[in-house]
């Protein structure tokens, strides 16, 4: 079974919409592959439903005592972070899984396709985190964000008190991948606040490790980089430069090596070398 979610994992890793592209249907649920979880309903703030599963670890695999909250890609729905979640789980870790509004079970909302992310989806995660910070007030909390998510992760990172942030394919200026859709005669927009985003990395205070593909031109391992040396004092930020393309690393890496990097990141280990 694990086999099965680390295949659909790999033909589904890779999808990104490069704007929002959600689907209602959940192509699988995580018993259906074996995995122990609750299925939740979150509030928002401002009143929005969303739908949300809670998988626990693998049994058998070592207890991390860490929740990670897992912000998807703009393509499809939570299901198709099935695979990232089963790895985690395999390797010790909780996952809060969520549906964005408008995404698979979650309330409905109005989307531009060509909208890279809206503000409300950092809204959606924050809801998310905070309903695990409320449940286990004891235990180790941080996000987990690919693409799209990896832009509303360090949103919400630099206006909560996170444990940790890790990205994947983090895209550090939104603005410079509507240039470089422009010259391939696709149309992505940006909601408003996107002309500050830049003034985000600075304000993200935990512990930050950046998955960086080295052949994406639209997540680069300069700005990763430039990310990570403008770190102040008590700030701690590491880069893993990986070969391949966006959303491709754990492919790449393997899901055992990738899993590792990342724990031995949460234990303040090193793993600046470059894969």
């Amino acid at each position: 079974m694990i086999r099965f979610c680390l295949l659909a994992f790999l033909l589904f890793q890779t999808i990104t919409a490069w704007a929002s592209k959600p689907l209602a249907a959940w192509w699988a649920k995580p018993d259906t592959l074996g995995m122990k979880y609750q299925q939740l309903t979150l509030t928002t703030p401002d009143h929005v439903h969303l739908a949300a599963w809670l998988v626990e670890p693998i049994a058998g695999a070592p207890d991390q005592h860490t929740t990670m909250v897992l912000a998807g890609s703009d393509y499809g729905n939570m299901s198709y972070q099935l695979g990232q979640a089963q790895v985690m789980a395999a390797a010790g870790y909780q996952v809060m899984l969520f549906d964005y509004r408008g995404f698979g079970h979650s309330e409905a909302f109005a989307i531009d396709p060509n909208r890279l992310y809206y503000p409300e989806f950092a809204t959606d995660l924050r809801t998310a985190f905070a309903e695990v910070r409320r449940r286990l007030p004891h235990q180790r909390v941080g996000i987990l964000g690919y693409s799209m998510g990896a832009i509303l992760g360090a949103k919400v990172a630099a206006t909560t008190k996170c444990d940790f942030l890790i990205t994947d394919s983090y895209i550090a200026n939104p603005q410079g991948l509507v240039v470089y859709y422009a010259t391939k005669q696709k149309t992505v927009t940006l909601p408003l606040d996107a002309s500050t985003y830049q003034s985000i990395p600075p304000k993200v205070k935990c512990p930050w490790l950046l998955i960086t593909p080295t052949q994406d031109p639209r997540s680069s391992v300069a700005d990763a980089l430039a990310i990570a040396q403008a770190t102040r004092r008590r700030q701690r930020r590491d880069v893993l430069a990986v070969k391949c393309d966006h959303l491709g690393a754990m492919d790449a890496l393997t899901s055992d090596v990738y899993t590792q990097k990342i724990s031995n990141f949460l234990a303040g280990k090193s793993i600046a070398e470059k894969s």
